[in-house]
């Protein structure tokens, strides 16, 4: 069934996936309710798209004509009688201009009319003359009003939220196609607003205040703004209206005919003449901005001091839509914008006309949330699942590159396609959900750890376990077939020793003895499995593979019996440890399968072997006390030391077992089976053995006498005993017909 590996992968894995689950879920409400700080990160990013890959600027039928610098040194400083305006405005209009927008707001009259000159010059005293001609030239302010309803001019207003107070109806009627947006756009409560006969006089009206961001940078520019419940469209909005001599503009909102989605006041679109521009919910216009571009400005001073010839200037001027703005220091309106720290506000609306003319638009579709909640969502569940599989590492390639395959195809979204599809919160929730599963494995890991400390520390040696703990996964706990080597030892007489020392002393004795001892199994690599009284059972090639299990069994049982010699020596000279006399061992070698891993109850485990190779060993160790010898080894275990001093020893029927098996005594390492004498002795022991073996009593007897001297200088002085006494008995009593020469062990 397909489903059963996966249910078991997620019930052992639970523990795990459930905190990188919870913290997707979190990530995924952040997304849902928002957070200010996120959302500035993705604005952040798409100003750095912007940075990476600006708007490639077109020649389009928008001109700024900029009061800067050199045309204040030339002309005199601001703010300039109004006939100077109106001379500006006449010549462009007269260049054959669509439509003439001013970035600045006439909101006082003009302090140098000839009018308010009289009315100064009587205050003064000044002669009566003068003030009669002074009051017959006509007004600065009228003088404009006249130029201004000659041309296509669009005036500026501003919009406050300070106080409250009457704002002007828009010059042209503002239709809305489904539910009023005004709930949705910004709100004003009050206007700055031009001279009542300028106002009168324009052909467009439209508010000039831009609005930046929490941090202060304009990324979108409004078309449309409710100031007392009354829409008014912006300058760009309504210079482009005026340019194309259109009547109303067309709002449309989201519930209007053919629009799904979103609330009834969302704002969809803004048609303006035969441009439709698509908006953000609150009527605005996402800029896409070009890099500073020297041909869409001409300074001033060039225009009024004549310095264009007519046909310059209806090159630059004709059919186009003017801005008029001022960038001198101290007269400008400087907004920062994700292309420019320090731009000015009137190339904002410039750029929003570009735009609408070009049809170059940055758009977040309406679909965009859903697809950044979706990634969030599904590539955030494939990271919590995987991530207890594939470990930290693997999962951190996994996760980045989730990570570089949202940032990519915000990317060339933006590049291509130009949408702005938010990867902040995928990128951040994919993080989230990496660190805390991460953090959360560490910590199974480092109890995983702890456990594995706890439980081999005590039975194995340093190095082996600090490979466990670096790999786990070479520990198969719960039980598993290996081949194997095993050892038991055991103190001969260990009841008559008991018997000459207190409690306290037998454990003192016990734990000089042991310790030693366990020092060379752990030091070759050994598992010490327990302590069972005197005795002690080890094996190799578990919890981790050994591939010389046998000869480190081999080594670490002769390195035992030199201990102990040693200990025999240096013991009773001392008074610290008891040490009653001459401790002597029997050590019991066998190799073969075995079943290894954690056994015992559910209330309590212990990693052990069981198997009959076990079983064999122990009988082996019991048999070391009859044939007089310290280490006899199981014939599995012969096979795989070719090089070591062993002779065989007897074919034995162990109890609990029908077949026989062949014991062999360890005398000694490589470099002792390679002595003259051992390999005499060795030829003339396996002589003996198969004279016994073919009942050629006279010849065995012989060859015993002749070895019984050498065997002592080998440790197998009881055996050739023992043998000597089964070839006397045999000699008087022949065994049966059918005899096999095995030897039926009546004691474990």
């Amino acid at each position: 069934m397909a489903g059963g590996p996966i249910r078991s992968y997620l019930r052992r894995r639970g523990g795990l996936i459930v905190p990188g689950l919870a913290t997707l879920a979190v990530a995924a409400m952040l997304q849902v309710f928002g957070v200010s700080q996120l959302n500035r990160t993705g604005l952040l990013l798409f100003d750095g798209f912007q940075r990476i890959a600006p708007r490639p600027y077109e020649e389009a039928p928008v001109r700024i004509v900029d009061i800067d610098n050199e045309t204040i040194r030339r002309l005199g400083q601001w703010p300039w009688p109004r006939t100077d305006i109106a001379d500006l405005t006449r010549r462009i209009a007269n260049a054959g201009a669509s439509a003439i927008a001013f970035d600045i707001v006439f909101s006082e009259s003009d302090r140098t009319s000839p009018a308010r000159l009289a009315k100064r010059l009587q205050r003064e005293g000044g002669s009566p003359a003068m003030r009669a001609l002074l009051e017959s030239l006509p007004d600065n302010d009228t003088a404009l009003a006249d130029v201004i309803r000659q041309a296509p001019v669009t005036l500026g207003l501003f919009l406050t939220r300070e106080g409250r107070g009457a704002v002007p109806a828009p010059k042209a009627g503002i239709a809305v196609l489904g539910s009023s947006p005004s709930a949705g756009v910004a709100g004003f409560t009050n206007a700055i607003q031009p001279l009542a006969p300028l106002s009168a006089a324009a052909t467009g009206l439209g508010f000039v205040s831009l609005v930046g961001d929490s941090d202060g940078i304009v990324r979108k520019a409004p078309m449309i703004a409710s100031a007392n419940g009354q829409l008014l469209p912006s300058l760009s909005a309504d210079a482009l209206r005026v340019a194309q001599g259109a009547g109303s503009i067309l709002v449309k909102s989201s519930n209007a005919s053919g629009e799904l989605g979103g609330t009834g006041g969302d704002v969809v679109s803004i048609k303006i003449g035969d441009f439709e521009v698509p908006t953000t919910p609150a009527g605005e216009l996402w800029m896409y901005f070009t890099a500073p571009h020297p041909d869409r400005v001409v300074p001033a001073w060039k225009v009024l001091e004549g310095k264009l010839s007519p046909a310059e200037m209806e090159r630059e001027f004709a059919g186009r839509i003017v801005f008029i703005g001022a960038g001198a220091v101290g007269l400008r309106d400087l907004v920062a914008t994700p292309i420019q720290d320090r731009d000015l506000g009137v190339m904002v609306h410039a750029q929003a006309v570009e735009q609408m003319i070009l049809g170059k638009f940055l758009t977040r579709p309406d679909w965009a949330p859903g697809l950044e909640r979706s990634l969030l969502v599904v590539f955030g569940l494939v990271l919590a699942i995987l991530l207890p599989a594939i470990g930290a590492t693997r999962g951190a390639l996994l996760g980045a590159a989730m990570i570089a395959g949202t940032m990519g195809g915000s990317w060339e979204a933006f590049r291509t396609y130009h949408f702005l599809l938010d990867p902040t919160y995928a990128v951040i929730g994919l993080t989230a959900v990496y660190l805390v599963e991460t953090v959360v494995i560490f910590y199974r890991e480092e109890r995983q750890r702890a456990y594995i400390h706890q439980a081999f520390d005590r039975y194995l040696s340093p190095a082996l376990v600090k490979r466990i703990v670096d790999d786990p996964s070479q520990l198969e706990l719960g039980g598993e077939e290996r081949e194997m080597t095993v050892l038991f030892c055991d103190i001969r007489s260990f009841s008559s020793i008991s018997e000459q020392l207190t409690p306290k002393e037998i454990i003192r004795f016990l734990i000089a003895f042991l310790t030693p001892m366990c020092d060379i199994l752990l030091a070759r690599k050994a598992t010490i499995d327990k302590f069972i009284g005197d005795a002690i059972l080890a094996f190799w090639n578990a919890p981790l593979d050994d591939p010389d299990q046998h000869a480190n069994a081999a080594r670490a049982a002769l390195a035992m019996v030199a201990r102990l010699e040693k200990l025999n020596i240096d013991m009773p000279n001392q008074t610290a440890e008891p040490w009653p006399g001459v401790v002597n061992l029997g050590i019991g070698l066998n190799a073969g399968p075995c079943c290894v891993g954690n056994m015992g109850s559910a209330q309590r485990l212990s990693y052990s072997l069981i198997g009959d190779t076990v079983n064999l060993a122990s009988r082996i160790e019991g048999l070391t006390k009859y044939y007089g010898v310290r280490i006899a080894i199981g014939e599995s275990l012969e096979r795989h030391l070719p090089r070591f001093a062993i002779l065989p020893l007897d074919c034995v029927r162990v109890v609990g077992r029908d077949a026989p098996e062949t014991i062999y005594v360890l005398i000694g390492d490589e470099a002792v089976a390679e002595t003259p004498e051992f390999e005499v002795f060795a030829a003339d022991h396996v002589a003996m053995l198969g004279a016994y073996a073919a009942q050629q009593w006279v010849a065995a007897k012989a060859l015993l006498d002749t070895g019984s001297p050498v065997a002592a200088t080998f440790g197998l002085a009881k055996f050739y005993g023992l043998m000597h006494d089964r070839v006397r008995h045999f000699t008087d009593n022949p065994p049966p017909a059918g005899w096999d020469g095995v030897f039926q062990a009546t004691e474990k």
